[in-house]
């Protein structure tokens, strides 16, 4: 590894510094987007189908990065179907926070690399690489650390060390993340850089779904029993273990790959071009001008506090609807019908965030994402009410729950494709993943310290009690309370 440095001559310096003058920054004003110069605007006229190659490339690469995000999405359902409290899956929500935090090591994933092998496979390649040693080491010690294995004392959860491991994973996957947001804006041209936010939410959704919904539906004995095996089983088609080995085989294989067969366009640039290699300190000064533009700062107060509304809405629906009774496949499954939305839906917006002003599809999609919240808190006490004296659901419930869900997917990813649209056409390629990452950071962390916050405050604001229990009074706000409603005879229940 090297670090590249810029050349320390006045002429070069002194364009280096006109980038971010907030004099002369256009970028955000007025809520538009400058798009103009690149290094790839050679290609500026051509069609998008000329460069399907590389827009495959990104797509496949978010769709790794998917995985392990959907698969981290999934625990919080495997552990709520453990009893375990609300504060805890608080504790475990920290470990989505590596894609809030990334900017602390941004400027080194943009200036340490090897020219020889490439800028951003410099990052991609290992990150990658350790993501699948950790699927392997994972399928080993996934049943001990859910508290399932031969050699676990205890029947509970190791909480803590899951957190630790999936923050690991989240920090391999947000480097990735890092590096290909990079790659993006030298592999595609100016004209078509936009398209990089529809191969970011499409290829994530995809790896999402995969990592999320997939095993989740193929790992339930009843949903395997019941839609596709003919001759029921005790297990479902795929277990933990098996799903975390073959994934694991993926990116070994995959990464390969991209490493043998895909070169780097070379990121040296021209004095005419007005941009050079940064080095780490260069980076995080050249970060941090850009943190104290005006319109930034504006910009970054409104992104870290407008998901607060969203909270509960997005993190604590899906807990309260398993409690209520539904299974946790078809709590996953529920996303199916509205898949194609969320892969349609990029690819179909993409022409209004490919403008000049791609964050107005954010500021109209924004009230109807808040008003469907109190539509969700509706949905989550009528849960209770339509549920079948078997625990089932009826089918009006299903329908009603979906076409909620289907709208509200659509604000989510509105939004979602139109920041990152932003994020993208306002970028500088000399640091193009510190220069996104900086913005992508500070919405990702207006997304997580919210849900943190939501999840803990749950406990302290849920009342419960132990119905048909021989002490009717016997209220259940701790753990100890709820094993003694377990304890008791039939029917006793939480409710």
């Amino acid at each position: 590894m090297e670090m590249h440095r810029r050349t320390t001559n006045k002429r070069r310096d002194s364009i280096g510094d006109d980038i971010l003058a907030p004099s002369k920054e256009p970028l955000l004003e007025n809520g538009q987007a400058s798009g103009d110069g690149h290094h790839n605007d050679r290609e500026y006229a051509g069609s998008v189908l000329e460069e399907w190659r590389s827009i495959a490339l990104l797509l496949f690469l978010y769709v790794l990065q998917g995985v392990p995000l959907g698969l981290a999405s999934a625990m919080p359902l495997l552990l709520q179907n453990r009893r375990i409290s609300y504060k805890e899956q608080a504790l475990f929500s920290l470990a989505a926070w590596p894609f809030s935090v990334k900017l602390l090591w941004a400027p080194i994933v943009d200036s340490l690399y090897s020219s020889r092998f490439g800028r951003r496979k410099s990052w991609l390649v290992p990150a990658q690489y350790a993501i699948g040693l950790s699927f392997f080491w994972l399928s080993s010690h996934m049943s001990l650390l859910l508290g399932e294995g031969e050699g676990s004392s205890k029947a509970e959860p190791s909480v803590l060390m899951l957190t630790l491991v999936f923050f690991s994973l989240n920090f391999l996957a947000a480097t990735q993340d890092i590096a290909v947001d990079g790659w993006a804006l030298t592999m595609l041209s100016r004209r078509h850089v936009g398209y990089a936010s529809t191969c970011n939410s499409v290829g994530q959704t995809v790896g999402y779904i995969m990592g999320n919904v997939v095993f989740l539906a193929l790992e339930s004995a009843d949903f395997c029993n019941r839609y596709l095996r003919s001759t029921p089983q005790q297990d479902g088609i795929v277990t933990l273990d098996g799903f975390l080995n073959f994934w694991g085989i993926v990116f070994m294989l995959t990464t390969t790959m991209v490493a043998l067969l895909k070169h780097e366009q070379s990121t040296v640039t021209s004095d005419e071009d007005g941009r050079s290699d940064l080095g780490i300190f260069q980076a995080y000064k050249m970060a941090l001008r850009i943190f104290q533009l005006p319109s930034v700062r504006t910009l970054c107060i409104f992104l870290i506090t407008a998901k607060v509304g969203f909270a509960a809405a997005d993190n604590v629906t899906g807990m309260k609807l398993l409690e209520a009774g539904m299974r946790r496949e078809n709590l996953a499954l529920l996303a199916i019908p509205v898949a194609p939305i969320q892969i349609l839906l990029p690819v179909i917006i993409s022409k209004h965030t490919g403008g000049n002003r791609p964050l107005n599809v954010y500021f109209k999609a924004y009230p109807y994402r808040l008003l469907l919240g109190l539509v969700f808190m509706v949905l989550v006490n009528w849960t209770y009410h339509v549920k079948n004296p078997d625990g089932t659901f009826p089918l009006y419930y299903y329908v009603v729950i979906v076409l909620v869900y289907a709208v509200y997917q659509v604000t989510l990813y509105s939004s979602f494709v139109s920041s990152v649209a932003f994020c993208a056409r306002v970028s500088d390629p000399a640091v193009g993943g510190t220069y996104m990452t900086l913005l992508n950071t500070v919405s990702n962390l207006g997304s997580s310290w919210p849900a943190t916050v939501a999840l803990w405050m749950v406990d302290s604001f849920t009342f419960k009690r132990c119905v048909g229990a021989s002490e009717a009074w016997l209220y259940c706000s701790s753990k100890e309370d709820k094993n003694i409603c377990s304890s008791q005879k039939a029917p006793a229940r939480l409710q």
